[in-house]
């Protein structure tokens, strides 16, 4: 026997007085004194394990009502499907994936909270080895009458499934241990029946066993003595108290009698559908309510196991009413397997989870449907009816302006009274009067802008005769923005969404919470004059943002507005939704030696001191080397020290200087506050060279009155946005002429710079016959192509329905 499972902790288990040795002596700061022959592996184990209670972070008694909640889950349970142990042929388990739900739950255990593993396997376990052992029966006794190394044929017999788990179990546990014991983990295993819940002493024993166990420190590995349970007897539920009839019931059973917070279940599907997985029209639900049960359709078993989903269901509702909160997750899925249950625990949105709290309003899944519906509905207006919706809004905003005002006032003393926010970011969150009316007027651009942007047309072509084909821009579909501390974001992204036919799903900051709210029912009130409220929508609930980038089904385009940590994390986290925007504004400003020095002092002053946050803002400042320790040089650093503007030398500026200020730790960096760097370049070209390598492709500018140096720098840079002798700040939708924009784009694809209106459009492709086909037009056909260019004001489509 393998000497690592005889000295186990299930050895330490069955004896009640060596137990009690070991805690008295580990309470005691030694090491137990059990002979070194029976103990060695155990006291290896358990020679660094704590010995203490952590208190509970919540008094049990009621499941958590939102995912967010399930960070403070302490006592967990993890039930392991038979699907998600095994390997596809049933026999032997799926070791790589097995391994990284131990390491999830090791690194739980080291965290403080108290695991516990509900498995299956045994019986895969026990017919991979009992399969092994009867082939090798047989070539042995096929060889021995045959006296040939030549062996025939051999059939398998049909293995029963009891003598198969009483063959797996041990072999199940010792993989177990093997793997737990990475990570200085201890583990012990526990077989229970039906029976062992009926019976009020085997009831309390087991409990008691469990809390001894976990109190230790100890994962307890628990499963059903499938080598001796009887078959499951239909609807022999107690009244008021589940049966164990499988794995899921007895995880669901453990979980209520262990008062656990959590109970995770692994099996092979993603959670709950409301029809079953893989047919056209069903929908993965997030979140899964008492009540709901009508409206699920079952869909099979599993490959393996003897539950299903609708078994699955039926033990999370009763967990749920016991007050245990429950997930539903895919554990055998390859990307996702190695986080999936650190993922739930976290509170990301992965699986279904049970819930007795439901939201006052829709879901986030249901906004964005209605969203969706109502914008195609937008999107078939006239232009006409768009203009008139921003127009309203325009109106809205100076209209309402004291109820605007007096809700961002309630923001701003809540957030000055927190000191969550820096003083430029409290800038961003605040409105004034004359902020609304530059809103205001805004809005009427863009409602100007906006006649005919929806429909028109690109380009025409006679493809053949009476064969005409169109290109016309559409809307993109649903929008989601996200976006911080900036309430005046919320109208302007409303007006560009309404202009281009969008529908829109908003997510603010809390911080700006009751003036988002106001503005946005002002934004649908505008809407209501043609019907389409709806179009527009604000999440107002405890989304997570990561969460919301993974609606990829929903969302065909996600931009974020704020730091560019938020865009950096939103670009991360989006799976398989293109994010528009920018995760840095390091801008340059290349002072020439040709420059003017007034317009260089006017230039780096505005672009540096006027908004220090905005993502246009100065950060680097090159200069070229002619023109240090002139006139010129002098009045800018004297400029900057008047402004408080704190200045890091890069290195080439450095060398330079006798005392030099602080030496830049990167010439990568955004300040976003009144700091720039500067570095001294010997040419134009370097200077673009310098930009290439350290910028962000934003926004940079050339200070120079040469105009052959100028246009070279033009149109060797590329990015976004170029300047020549202007601020850095002229990088902005509305100073454009676009009247807003969603944000600034530094993509080389779609939209880049100010992303105004039609950044918000894509296009299809129209084609009109009669009759005509491909084989027309093959060497057996009729018919050849024409492809002439035709007028584009011909067209009759942006009268038409085109979303």
């Amino acid at each position: 026997m393998n000497l690592q499972r005889l000295l186990s902790c299930s050895w330490l288990l069955t004896r009640p007085k060596a137990m009690q040795t070991f805690r008295r002596a580990a309470s005691q700061g030694k090491n137990p004194s059990f002979s070194p022959s029976l103990t060695l592996h155990a006291v290896r184990q358990w020679s660094n394990v704590p010995f203490f209670t952590v208190p509970l972070a919540r008094a049990h008694g009621k499941s958590f009502g939102h995912r967010s909640e399930l960070r403070q889950a302490k006592r967990i349970v993890v039930k392991l499907g038979s699907a998600v142990v095994t390997r596809g042929d049933e026999c032997g388990l799926a070791l790589g994936r097995l391994a990284s739900i131990v390491e999830q739950v090791a690194v739980l255990q080291n965290q403080g909270r108290e695991m516990m593993i509900v498995t299956s396997g045994a019986v895969a376990f026990g017919k991979q080895r009992l399969r092994h052992e009867i082939l090798l029966s047989q070539s042995v006794r096929q060889a021995l009458h045959s006296g040939q190394n030549q062996l025939k044929d051999m059939s398998l017999p049909v293995l029963e499934a009891r003598a198969c788990a009483a063959a797996g179990q041990s072999g199940l546990m010792a993989l177990y241990e093997a793997m737990f014991t990475q990570y200085s983990t201890c583990t012990a295993q526990i077989l229970v029946t039906n029976l062992d819940f009926h019976d009020d002493q085997k009831r309390r024993n087991l409990n008691s066993t469990l809390h001894e166990l976990l109190r230790m420190n100890i994962v307890p590995i628990i499963n059903t003595n499938d080598a001796v349970v009887p078959p499951p007897e239909p609807n022999s539920d107690l009244q008021g108290v589940i049966s164990i009839k499988d794995n899921d019931s007895l995880a669901a059973r453990l979980a209520v009698e262990m008062r656990a917070d959590l109970l995770i279940a692994l099996s092979d599907v993603e959670g709950l559908y409301d029809s079953p997985p893989g047919s056209d029209d069903a929908k993965l639900l997030d979140t899964f309510y008492p009540g709901d049960q009508h409206s699920i359709t079952y869909g099979t078993k599993s490959r393996v196991g003897i539950g299903g989903m609708e078994a699955k269901v039926k033990a999370a509702l009763w967990a749920l009413q016991g007050g245990t909160s429950v997930v539903i997750a895919n554990g055998t899925h390859p990307k996702v397997t190695g986080h999936v249950i650190t993922d739930i625990v976290e509170g990301k949105k992965v699986g279904t989870f049970f819930s007795e709290v439901k939201p006052a309003g829709p879901t986030v899944e249901q906004q964005t449907e209605m969203a969706r519906a109502a914008g195609r509905t937008l999107a078939s207006l006239d232009s006409e009816q768009r203009s008139d919706i921003i127009c309203a809004l325009a109106d809205l905003l100076t209209e309402r302006k004291d109820e605007i005002l007096t809700a961002n006032k309630k923001d701003m003393e809540l957030t000055v009274s927190t000191g969550r926010l820096s003083p430029a970011m409290l800038k961003r969150l605040s409105l004034s009067s004359s902020k609304l009316n530059s809103l205001s007027i805004g809005l009427r651009q863009i409602a100007v802008s906006s006649q005919d942007s929806v429909g028109r047309v690109l380009r025409r072509t006679r493809v053949a005769n009476n064969l005409e084909l169109e290109q016309i821009t559409v809307p993109i579909g649903v929008l989601l923005v996200i976006f911080e501390s900036r309430p005046d974001c919320l109208p302007q992204v409303s007006a560009l969404s309404i202009a281009s036919g969008n529908a829109l799903l908003l997510k603010g900051g809390k911080e700006a919470a009751n003036t988002n709210r106001i503005l946005h029912e002002l934004a649908q009130e505008a809407l209501s004059i043609h019907g389409v409220k709806e179009a527009i929508q604000l999440v107002s609930t405890r989304e997570e943002v990561e969460d919301l980038c993974r609606l990829e089904k929903m969302i065909d385009l996600i931009i974020p507005r704020g730091s560019s940590q938020l865009v950096r994390d939103i670009q991360r986290a989006a799976k398989g939704i293109p994010v528009l925007g920018h995760s840095e504004g390091i801008c340059h400003v290349y002072v020439d030696h040709e420059a003017s020095i007034d317009k260089a002092i006017k230039i780096i002053r505005d672009s540096k001191c006027d908004y220090p946050a905005a993502c246009n803002a100065m950060e680097t400042l090159l200069v070229h080397r002619d023109l240090l320790r002139t006139p010129l040089f002098d009045q800018i650093i004297d400029m900057l020290r008047t402004e408080h503007v704190k200045i890091h030398a890069g290195p080439k500026f450095a060398s330079y200087l006798t005392f030099s200020p602080s030496e830049v730790k990167s010439l990568r960096t955004e300040y976003g506050d009144l700091e720039c760097c500067i570095e001294v370049v010997d040419s134009m070209q370097e200077a673009v060279d310098h930009i290439h390598k350290y910028g962000s492709s934003h926004t940079d500018v050339i200070v120079t009155e040469n105009e052959e140096t100028a246009e070279q720098f033009l149109q060797q840079l590329d990015s976004a946005c170029v300047f020549w002798n202007a601020s850095s700040r002229f990088a902005d939708g509305y100073r454009f002429g676009l009247g807003a924009e969603v944000g600034i784009s530094t993509a080389r694809i779609h939209a880049r710079g100010p992303v105004g209106l039609e950044g918000l459009l894509t296009t299809k492709w129209v084609l009109r016959g009669e009759g005509h086909t491909a084989a027309d037009f093959s060497e057996q056909g009729s018919m050849t192509y024409l492809h002439e260019n035709l007028p584009v004001a011909q067209s009759l489509t942006g009268r038409r329905n085109i979303s």
